[in-house]
């Protein structure tokens, strides 16, 4: 699981009462305390005027483009960085699938830049568009054409391309090593180049990236002053309907109390709902964001009191009891225990009614099993911490990619899908832990033990790599981080058609990756929020941009 659910179990020791055998971890309290319980603001009718009226012009502006093959995927670009992209699909989709169908290699293709952009936009809707359009740039011996070596812009559109390689695809390779290693010494002179060496497109949240390239597009001598227009009164809209959401889920939170109730576990409900809004941001998903706010929001609580607060008897009955999924289990669980447990059953009862009004009841029972099959995890991990067992990797990773947290949310995340087409099919293949799925879990076990390793008293993927291969930390560490690539590279694989699953399902399991690669990047900065998360909060629901 990620470090924002740990899961771990205090190890026992003798002649110790069980308050003694307690852990007592300090994490800081709520950066937000009471701010977003009345913070929504109105969207006006002059707004919602002026959208529709800008979304007709750059409708306008997307046909006039039809016979320009360069000003067309120049603008769909940036359209979909400026994070307006959603108001548009039907119409990008067809003009990329034209770019597809007349796609091929030419020895015109002389401009890496417009090469390259084309490649980027066509992978990133799934086309299988073959990395041989390189070749010409790149020789035998792996070096770049002369060509490009002087070209910046043409550097930093084969790099945001290159990201988007699959197994197998050395050109790709190498041109990622050989782009960024010619970026980075710029890094420190172009903001655009900084940001897309720490966040490429392939891996950056719609929301954040959108917050970011406005201010560079609006610096752009070549801007398209209607699209900037629509872009910054989009983001704002948005930002006040995500406000709104956020109160209401806000107050719901500030009505159990857990956070004072349960001072041993992380109070992040805003960081929770800021997680799931790079799932799903456009407006008709608040549904499905508000169940899974409170899912994960639940869940961290959850796994605080596996891996600070519960004793090995406590949480065996707590996991009995979810088991069971009875609300007479109660009984038998300690008073701090109860607050939970009841918390959970009825936030699950809640949406059941929700999906019953709707005619998908059945969903429910996909995201109740999944949470029992992660609480089932959670209590044998707790047992080899007990024991002070430390099992082989491949033991490990049986348990720990679902322990992740990952695949339960990734079945939980289209239970409030509406008026999308998710069928009981596609909850049957989500569940049978699809390649994408095992991939994004990778991501997520791996990138969060190598962050949470020595901080916490749990047993990770780097002590079980260490011990079974007799190296070092930073060895482990290494052979982590090409396991990571190579996990980004099978995501990749799996996006591109013939695909599995439709777009709407894939999305959710990639962007939550995304959230993972953010927040868990050189620091756990959902256990530790304070800082960069809270500035990365304040850019998308506090700050409206002017």
């Amino acid at each position: 699981m990620t470090n924002m659910f740990a899961s771990a179990a205090p190890i026992s020791t003798n002649n110790t009462t069980v308050e003694d055998m307690r852990r007592s971890v300090t994490y800081h309290p709520s950066v937000w305390k009471d701010h977003f319980l009345d913070y929504a603001s109105g969207i006006t009718e002059v707004e919602m005027e002026q959208l529709q009226k800008q979304k007709e012009r750059i409708k306008t502006l997307l046909a006039q483009t039809l016979d320009d093959f360069v000003l067309k995927i120049e603008l769909i670009d940036a359209i979909q960085r400026l994070g307006v992209g959603y108001h548009f699909e039907k119409e990008i989709n067809h003009s990329l699938r034209q770019i597809y169908d007349t796609f091929q290699i030419s020895s015109k293709d002389n401009d890496i830049r417009v090469v390259a952009l084309r490649f980027r936009l066509l992978r990133q809707h799934g086309y299988p568009v073959p990395s041989d359009v390189f070749k010409k740039f790149i020789d035998n011996q792996g070096r770049l054409d002369e060509s490009v070596m002087n070209n910046v812009e043409g550097m930093l559109s084969l790099y945001e391309a290159s990201n988007y390689g699959m197994e197998g695809e050395d050109i790709l390779d190498k041109a990622l090593e050989i782009s960024t290693s010619h970026l980075e010494p710029l890094a420190s002179r172009s903001r655009r180049i900084n940001e897309a060496l720490e966040m490429p497109i392939s891996k950056t949240l719609v929301r954040l990236g959108a917050r970011k390239f406005i201010s560079i597009y609006e610096e752009d001598e070549s801007r398209d002053e209607d699209l900037l227009k629509f872009a910054k009164l989009d983001f704002n809209i948005l930002q006040k309907i995500h406000q709104e959401e956020l109160t209401h889920i806000a107050r719901w939170w500030k009505e159990l109390d857990l956070g004072n109730k349960l001072p041993f576990a992380r109070d992040r409900v805003v960081e929770c709902y800021f997680w799931i809004l790079g799932v799903y941001f456009e407006p008709q998903y608040n549904i499905a964001r508000r169940f899974m706010t409170k899912v994960i929001a639940m869940t961290s609580i959850i796994d605080d009191i596996y891996d600070v607060h519960g004793t090995l008897e406590e949480l065996q009955r707590f996991t009995d009891a979810i088991r069971s999924w009875d609300i007479r289990a109660i009984d038998e669980l300690p008073p701090y225990m109860r607050l939970c447990y009841e918390a959970l059953l009825g936030m699950y009862a809640e949406m059941e009614n929700e999906m019953v009004k709707q005619n998908q009841s059945y969903r429910i029972e996909y995201a109740r099993q999944e949470m029992i099959k992660l609480v089932t995890t959670y209590m044998e991990e707790a047992k080899w911490c007990y024991s002070k067992y430390i099992p082989n990797m491949d033991e490990y990773m049986k348990l720990a990619l679902v322990s992740g947290a990952y695949m339960m949310l990734a079945t939980t995340s289209l239970v409030g899908i509406l008026g999308d087409p998710i069928t009981k099919q596609d909850f049957d293949w989500i569940t049978n832990e699809p390649p994408i799925l095992r991939a994004a879990s990778v991501i997520c076990r791996l990138m969060d033990d190598v962050v949470g390793h020595g901080i916490e008293q749990k047993i990770s993927s780097v002590d079980c790599y260490m011990k079974e291969n007799g190296c070092s930390k930073m060895e482990a560490v290494g052979e982590f981080s090409k396991r990571v690539k190579k996990a980004w590279k099978n995501l990749n694989e799996e996006w591109v058609e013939p695909r599995a699953a439709s777009m709407v399902i894939l999305v959710r399991v990639v962007n939550l990756a995304r959230v993972i690669n953010l927040l868990y990047v050189g620091e756990d900065s959902y256990g530790n929020s304070s800082v960069k998360t809270k500035e990365l909060i304040k850019g998308v629901l506090v700050h409206p941009i002017k």
